[in-house]
């Protein structure tokens, strides 16, 4: 027995003293002292129960996306036909994201097909209508293998967007997930601007770069008559006074250049310090926009986002190097913020709020009071009880149960998991738990010792004849906690992490620290002590 004890007890030692260095750093008293300095830089995060912030639904317009991608895949047919000799109107995309354009000869039809089905295989063709002068109308749509598979595209790209620019703005511990139905749930734990953290996640921050129709009438475009191939929009233009007016403008339905060839962005200052966007294109967007601006010099190219123009500068010269930037009257905050979301990439489709919920810093408080409460009292009946029913064996339980709950803290903290209020039920189950354990053990033990076994004998009996019924135990309720970890959302999940860092802590505590305790004391104790469990 004292060869065991000789390793036992160094490791108990260690796992506690690794515990109590991530446990200690959650209280901000001890964080700040010079003790802090040397313990690792993690502490127990509160989730949004507890802390407060802001609870968000956003729905995705994923059809949305598609129109947008079927839009691109028009430009390239049309391209492709000319290459072709091929003649066609120019493609559209209907209300339904599929792709229709008329074929102007009809004794191209076939030329046209076989360059459908060599160019473009993700393609099927829905529809051939006959029309006046022998043209003939396509409808085509993406073939329904790719269609979902870029619906799901489409969904994965916009969590890890509104990831990228919660991160950016170094929000703690935000929870970001899928749901069914195109939705997904977002939670800022400690957010204190649900405004602006609304604004930076719903902007869809789509930027395109368009020429200036400036042969058309914008008052008889404001009327509703405008020429074929251009579409009204609005600059929003920004006085001194920080008022707005929405100027019409007429622009190009064809797109230059798009914001998904974007490898940076970032707030500068021009000579009056005014601040602005500063944007910096990948390889292939440069010579894009050199090509553009060389090839429309003396032309107004207007800078579009989400819809709305924010400047139409005159292109003086062709503009190599792959920078260009969007002026306007900003705030040094505007500025970031639309930084901050070109860097981190547009959606691929438009957002909307489904449901918001903010919770109160003292709303939060008071789970956590709560919470902490009914711990206390629940831990103070248990820790009275077994004292009471147990002796010295009680004692022994309610050490291993302050082990349990420190490993369990330390645990959350280390590995950077977030203490919800579902999370403090798990914590007070948790004790349950680890004291049932210990009843299982106790009971045994006093049954070996009626059948006039020695302590020592007794205890070495009662803990391998218990052993399995708590493994059996245990390990069939850390596989419910896992599965509710993997399929279950936000307040299940803080009950399952910690409900599973307790189940392995217990045992450890309840089987072998405990055990350990007993051999100590066995082997101290004079013979004629009395023993009783």
């Amino acid at each position: 027995m004292k060869a065991n004890l000789r390793w036992k007890i160094p490791l108990i030692m260690v796992v506690l003293l690794v515990g109590m260095a991530y446990f200690l750093p959650s209280f901000s008293g001890i964080k700040e002292s010079r003790m802090g300095q040397y313990l690792p830089d993690r502490q127990l995060n509160l989730g949004l129960d507890l802390r407060g912030g802001i609870h968000l639904i956003l729905g995705v317009e994923v059809e949305k996306a598609l129109e947008r991608s079927m839009s691109q895949v028009g430009l390239d047919i049309r391209d492709e036909a000319r290459q072709n000799e091929i003649h066609l109107l120019r493609p559209r995309v209907s209300d339904e994201a599929r792709l229709e354009f008329v074929l102007l000869r009809q004794e191209q039809q076939e030329r046209l097909e076989r360059m459908l089905a060599d160019r473009f295989p993700n393609l099927e063709i829905v529809d051939k209508i006959p029309e006046e002068d022998d043209r003939i109308r396509f409808v085509l749509d993406y073939v329904p293998e790719l269609k979902k598979e870029m619906q799901a595209m489409t969904m994965d790209q916009a969590v890890k967007t509104i990831r990228n620019r919660i991160d950016q703005f170094g929000l703690a511990e935000p929870d970001i997930r899928k749901q069914e139905e195109d939705r997904i749930q977002v939670q800022l734990p400690g957010m204190d601007d649900p405004e602006r953290a609304i604004d930076i996640i719903g902007q869809t921050a789509h930027l395109e770069f368009k020429l200036v129709d400036e042969d058309a009438d914008v008052r008889r475009a404001r009327e509703g008559i405008v020429p074929p191939g251009s579409r009204l929009y609005y600059q929003v233009i920004t006085h001194p006074d920080r008022t707005e007016t929405r100027e019409p403008v007429v622009l190009r339905d064809e797109t230059l250049l798009s914001g998904e060839h974007i490898t940076n962005a970032h707030t500068a200052f021009d000579q009056h310090r005014r601040p602005y966007v500063s944007l910096t294109f990948d390889s292939r967007g440069a010579r894009i926009f050199e090509r553009v601006t060389g090839e429309n010099i003396g032309k107004m190219l207007a800078i579009v986002l989400d819809g709305e123009v924010y400047s139409t500068p005159v292109i003086q010269e062709r503009i190599t190097g792959g920078r260009a930037s969007i002026t306007g009257r900003f705030t040094v905050e505007e500025a970031h913020d639309l930084a901050v979301v070109l860097r981190a990439g547009a959606l691929p489709a438009p957002v909307y709020i489904m449901e918001e919920r903010t919770v109160g810093p003292s709303l939060g408080q008071e789970s956590i009071e709560r919470g902490v409460r009914s711990a206390l009292i629940g831990g103070a009946l248990v820790v009275v009880f077994m004292i009471f029913y147990f002796g010295f064996a009680g004692v022994v339980a309610n050490t291993v149960l302050a082990m349990n709950i420190i490993l369990i803290l330390a645990g959350l903290a280390a590995f950077g998991a977030t203490l919800t209020l579902p999370g403090i039920a798990g914590i007070i189950l948790t004790i349950g738990i680890a004291v049932d354990a210990n009843v299982l053990i106790f009971e045994r033990i006093r049954e070996e010792l009626r059948r006039g076994l020695s302590p020592r004998a007794a205890v070495e009996e009662g803990y391998n004849r218990a052993t399995l019924t708590i493994l059996d135990a245990n390990i069939t309720t850390l596989i419910a906690a896992l599965i509710l970890y993997q399929f279950g959302t936000g307040p299940v999940r803080g009950f399952a992490v910690t409900l599973s860092l307790g189940i392995v802590a217990s045992m450890f505590t309840a089987i072998f620290v405990s055990r350990v305790l007993f051999d100590l004391w066995i082997a101290r104790r004079k013979p004629q002590t009395a023993f009783n469990v």
